[in-house]
C-alpha cells in the first residue's frame, strides 16, 4: 500500500489508548479552554484521523504563510493549504501552556483535543489578505470559502495536539465515518493494494458512478474508496445523512460486490478548487489511496475557477514527487445517444452537444422539488426517489431548523 505523506508510517494524533485518552479528559477540565471555530474543530478531527500526516498539531504563522504562499512550511514540508487554530479573542488563554479545545459543534461544548501552546500571533490584515487569495484564488466574500475563512478571527494558536474524540462524525455516521488508518485496515483486509478514490460533496448520480467504473478499469484498481465529505456545507447544498442515504443505495445495487468502499471524512468544505484538490489528493495519499479523481470543476464553486484548473495545478504547481498518489483526470461524464451508455466527452469528438443527455444543477433541483425523477440516463431511480423525498420534507417544512450538528 502507497506511503503516507512525509513519513514511513502514518501518525494520527487521536489518543488511542483508553487509558491514557482517559487521564487526558480529566487533565482537560482543569485546564484553562477555548471554544474553537467549526473549520478548527475539523482540522482537530483530521489530525486525530491522520489525514493530515505528518502534522503534529496547528501551523503557526510563520508556516502558514509560506504555505499560503508557497505551499510549503519554513522546514520544507509540502502541504497544499494552512491548517489553522484562529480564534478572534485569545485573551481567555493568555500565558497557559497548554489548554484545552472545546467543540463547537457538539451541544454542550465537550473537550475535543488537548493543545501545548507554543505561540498565540495575529495575522495582519495583509497577510489575511495574501492568504485568502492564494488559498481561494478570490478574496470575494461572496465566496462562502473566503467568508467562512476571514470570519472567524485574525489570531492563530500554533502548537501540537492530542485528539480525544471524533466531534459529531463518528457519532452521527457511525456506518460512514471513517479515519485514514481505519480506511487502510478496511484496505488491507480486502488485500486492495492500488485503489482509486472518488471524493464528493454530492449524492452521486449515473455520470459519476460509471466516472469510478472508468477510473477503476483505466488504472486497473483493485478497488474505489468512495470518501464523501461529512462536515458543513453552503446553504443548499444536499445534507451529509441524505448524500450518505443516496450513496450507499447506488454502491448495494449497483457495483459488483467488495469492488468499492462506502466512507466519509469529519472536514468542512473549503470550496477552494485547485488548492483544495491537492489537499484532497494529499489527505487520500495517507488513507492509502494510490489515484484520486480529479474531474471537472472539483471542489469549485459558481464561476471562481476554470473548468480544469483543479487538474491544472498538478501539473503546473505541485513540485514532482512532492505526492506519491497519481491523478485520474476526469471530463465531463454524460449520457450518450448515440452510443447509449455514459461516456467522456472527450473520447467522444464526433459528438455535439445534442448528443448527450445534460442537466444542470438547477434544472434537476427544480425536477426533484416538484417530484419529477430525472431519466434514468442520469440518475438511478432509488436515488432519485431519496432525493425526492428530501425535496419534498423541505417544502412541508419550510422553516425547519435542522441539528446544530447534522452534518450539512
Amino acid at each position: 500500500m502507497i506511503k503516507p505523506h512525509g513519513s514511513d508510517t502514518l501518525n494520527p494524533l487521536f489518543v488511542q489508548d483508553d487509558k491514557a485518552r482517559a487521564e487526558l479528559i480529566k487533565e482537560a477540565e482543569g485546564l484553562p479552554s477555548i471554544v474553537v471555530c467549526s473549520a478548527a474543530a475539523a482540522n482537530a478531527v483530521m489530525l486525530g484521523g491522520g489525514y493530515f500526516n505528518p502534522l503534529t498539531g496547528y501551523m503557526n504563522r510563520a508556516d502558514a504563510l509560506s504555505v499560503a504562499e508557497k505551499m510549503e512550511t519554513t522546514g520544507g514540508l509540502f502541504f497544499p493549504v494552512p491548517i489553522l487554530n484562529v480564534v478572534e479573542d485569545a485573551s481567555s488563554i493568555t500565558g497557559a501552556k497548554r489548554i484545552a479545545l472545546r467543540d463547537p459543534n457538539v451541544d454542550g461544548n465537550p473537550v475535543l483535543a488537548v493543545m501545548d501552546v507554543e505561540a498565540i500571533e495575529t495575522f495582519t490584515d495583509d497577510e489575511m489578505k495574501m492568504m485568502t487569495q492564494q488559498i481561494f484564488r478570490t478574496d470575494d466574500m461572496e465566496h462562502p470559502g473566503v467568508k467562512a475563512f476571514n470570519s472567524v478571527g485574525k489570531t492563530a494558536i500554533s502548537g501540537p495536539i492530542q485528539v480525544l474524540n471524533f466531534s459529531y462524525f463518528a457519532e452521527d455516521f457511525p456506518e460512514t465515518f471513517r479515519t485514514a488508518y481505519q480506511i487502510r485496515e478496511e484496505m488491507a483486509k480486502l488485500g486492495w493494494e492500488k485503489v482509486v478514490a472518488f471524493q464528493t460533496r454530492n449524492p452521486m448520480h449515473l455520470a459519476h458512478e460509471e466516472l469510478c467504473r472508468m477510473a477503476y478499469k483505466a488504472v486497473k484498481a483493485d478497488g474505489i474508496l468512495v470518501h464523501m465529505l461529512l462536515g458543513k456545507l453552503k446553504e443548499g447544498d444536499i445534507p451529509a445523512d441524505v448524500r450518505d442515504a443516496c450513496i450507499r443505495v447506488m454502491a448495494e445495487k449497483y457495483f459488483e460486490p467488495n469492488t468499492v468502499l462506502i466512507t466519509g471524512y469529519g472536514f468542512d468544505m473549503l470550496y477552494a478548487g485547485p488548492k483544495e484538490a491537492v489537499l484532497h489528493a494529499l489527505f487520500r495519499q495517507n488513507a492509502g489511496c494510490t489515484h484520486l479523481i480529479v474531474g471537472r470543476d472539483h471542489a469549485g464553486v459558481g464561476d471562481y475557477y476554470g473548468p480544469f484548473d483543479a487538474q491544472k495545478i498538478f501539473d503546473e504547481e505541485v513540485p514532482k514527487g512532492a505526492l506519491l498518489i497519481e491523478i485520474f483526470k476526469a471530463d465531463h461524464t454524460a449520457w450518450s445517444k448515440k452510443l447509449n451508455k455514459v461516456v467522456m466527452m472527450r473520447d467522444v469528438p464526433d459528438h455535439t452537444k445534442d448528443d448527450f443527455i445534460l442537466l444542470s444543477g438547477t434544472k434537476v433541483r427544480a425536477m426533484l422539488s416538484e417530484g419529477i425523477a430525472p431519466p434514468k440516463e442520469f440518475s438511478r431511480p432509488e436515488v432519485a426517489e431519496i432525493l425526492i423525498n428530501y425535496y419534498r420534507g423541505l417544502k412541508e417544512k419550510p422553516k425547519i431548523k435542522l441539528h446544530k450538528h447534522s452534518g450539512g
